[in-house]
């Protein structure tokens, strides 16, 4: 499976953006998506994860109630909703597939077994 990540940008702070991952080829490996971000000189970081199949999610603390993760499986298309957006969200967002989903653990990296080229959001004051 291939993944490409789209709908990036410079915004203000307060300012929504909506991403995009298409996934292509493959996919019935395909059990759990993600988003993970990483800022200049920081860690990758986890951001959302959904389940593929039955729409179960799963939020990092710090966008919990900011960001909505959603799929639509006619288009093999998931979509990260941002909204009040801050400085920190500042970085490259990056989306993953994974071969199993649990909540527990979606925030693994290490789970994730492909990865998209990454997008760029900016966020300025």
């Amino acid at each position: 499976v291939q993944l490409a990540e789209s709908g990036g940008g410079l915004v203000q702070a307060g300012g929504s953006l909506r991403l995009s991952c298409a996934a292509s080829g493959p996919t019935l490996s395909v059990s759990a998506m993600g988003w993970f971000r990483q800022a200049p000189g920081k860690e990758r970081e986890f951001v959302a994860a959904i389940s593929w199949s039955g729409g179960r999610t799963y939020y990092a603390d710090s966008v919990k109630g900011r960001v909505t993760i959603s799929r639509v499986n006619a288009k093999n298309t998931v979509y990260l909703q941002m909204n009040s957006l801050k400085p920190e969200d500042t970085a490259v967002y990056y989306c993953a597939a994974g071969r199993s989903f649990d909540p527990r653990l979606s925030g693994d990296a290490a789970r994730y077994d492909k990865w998209g080229q990454g997008t760029q959001v900016t966020v300025f004051s």
